[in-house]
């Protein structure tokens, strides 16, 4: 049985525009093309330290031919990515830490269902350590209101 949800989506206007889009995450996160795996941020809390962003999963992405062919699943290691980026976007453009934010590490990965072309994939995040030089959080992924993936990532500043 997955943990409870980090906090709950039924109170936040899903459908209401991002408060930091593709754009203003690319002034951020340098990730491009193929590797850039969010596409906005919803809204986050800076005081409880939370985060909700997306990336909105097209026919269009480097895996969907060869990850399945005829039934493509958005690779583990994708959503982890996710998860970093936006542990990376949150630390650097909330908490207005300066230079390039690099994934140190996973400490743990669940993945619990699929994710498909044509689905958002919501990131909910809270930041959990948040030292000089280092940051960790707990993302859960979900789709659907169903939990597809849940991790922990760290990052550190390079």
């Amino acid at each position: 049985m997955p943990p409870p949800l980090l906090f709950d989506l039924s109170r936040i206007d899903l459908t209401a525009k991002p408060v930091f889009d593709k754009e203003a995450i690319c002034m951020v996160n340098p990730q491009r093309f193929e590797m850039q795996q969010l596409d906005g941020i919803i809204w986050y809390n800076k005081e409880k330290r939370l985060v909700l962003g997306y990336k909105d999963v097209t026919e269009e992405e480097f895996w969907v031919r060869g990850h399945i062919p005829e039934r493509p699943l958005m690779p583990g290691v994708i959503m982890v990515e996710a998860a970093a980026q936006v542990l990376s976007f949150f630390v650097r453009r909330v908490y207005e830490v300066t230079g390039f934010i690099g994934f140190a590490g996973i400490e743990s990965a669940k993945f619990r269902s699929l994710v498909e072309p044509g689905q958002r994939l919501y990131l909910l995040g809270q930041l959990t350590k948040f030292k000089r030089r280092k940051y960790s959080a707990v993302i859960q992924g979900v789709v659907g209101g169903t939990m597809v993936f849940e991790t922990v990532v760290s990052g550190m500043q390079v």
